[in-house]
């Protein structure tokens, strides 16, 4: 990553207490439980001083920072992990299937596809299991198991705020790439005794089950991001709010996963 500030995206709030803080390579948000600050995924760590920036100009203070959540163990979702820790002695929060890609134990983390080195591998405090809940302030996070891009990725559900005295449910799915589950990946690194293609589509299915009114993705693609946030700009405060943006997601996810099975089968 030569030029990291050229992925610089202008932070914001989402919605109610959910903010976006990362750039266009690597999605991060931010949680403001009111006993504390959230971090979901802390992106590269060639951007985290964007990142620090970021949150210091929505008006928060890094060092209230108190869990980091993680969607998954990538580079590009873990990569400044233990720096962040160094500086804000945050709790750590990741998939227990993940656990050996986040130590340097299997090199699952896609660095060395970037052609980059994790840059610091760090033990968890926290290992997640399905059905998890993660409790800080006002805020809990449930969280779900979806392996299938990585072993040990979650998906991540909480009340973003109300609107019109309902509440708002943020989810976001925790990796929905495809990559880890082509052919010359799995024959790469040997995983052909582990059934990631299966495991993504039940993870699919069970996304499907929930609701979400905010989709939360953690990659800018997903939800539209940018188009989003010119609507909000221009004074569309509900912009992000699409009871159908999660459902018409995952019909991609289904898509693109069924073109993979029928172009490159194992």
């Amino acid at each position: 990553m030569e030029k990291p500030w050229e992925g610089a995206f202008s932070p914001f709030r989402v919605f109610g207490n959910t903010f976006f803080t990362g750039t266009i390579p690597a999605s991060t948000h931010l949680i403001d439980t009111g006993d504390g600050l959230i971090v979901i995924d802390s992106g590269y760590q060639e951007t985290l001083y964007l990142m620090l920036e970021s949150t210091r100009r929505l008006g928060f203070d890094p060092a209230d920072i108190k869990y980091i959540v993680h969607s998954h163990g990538h580079i590009d979702h873990a990569g400044a992990t233990k720096a962040l820790i160094e500086l804000t002695h945050a709790e750590t929060f990741i998939g227990a299937g993940d656990l050996d890609i986040v130590t340097g134990k299997r090199p699952l983390s896609w660095a060395p596809e970037y052609d980059m080195t994790f840059p610091g591998t760090f033990t968890p405090d926290h290992l997640l299991r399905d059905g998890d809940r993660i409790t800080l302030g006002n805020v809990t996070i449930e969280c779900v198991a979806t392996p299938g891009h990585s072993p040990g990725t979650f998906s991540l559900f909480w009340n973003a705020g109300t609107r019109y005295g309902k509440p708002v449910r943020a989810g976001m799915m925790g990796g929905a790439g495809l990559n880890t589950m082509e052919s010359w990946y799995i024959r790469k690194y040997n995983l052909e005794n582990e059934d990631w293609r299966g495991a993504f589509s039940a993870s699919l299915a069970r996304c499907r089950k929930e609701h979400v009114d905010l989709f939360i993705g953690n990659h800018t693609g997903q939800n539209q991001m940018k188009k989003r946030y010119s609507l909000l700009q221009a004074g569309d405060t509900d912009a992000f709010i699409d009871e159908n943006a999660w459902q018409t997601f995952l019909d991609s996810c289904e898509k693109n996963f069924s073109a993979l099975l029928q172009r490159d089968p194992l």
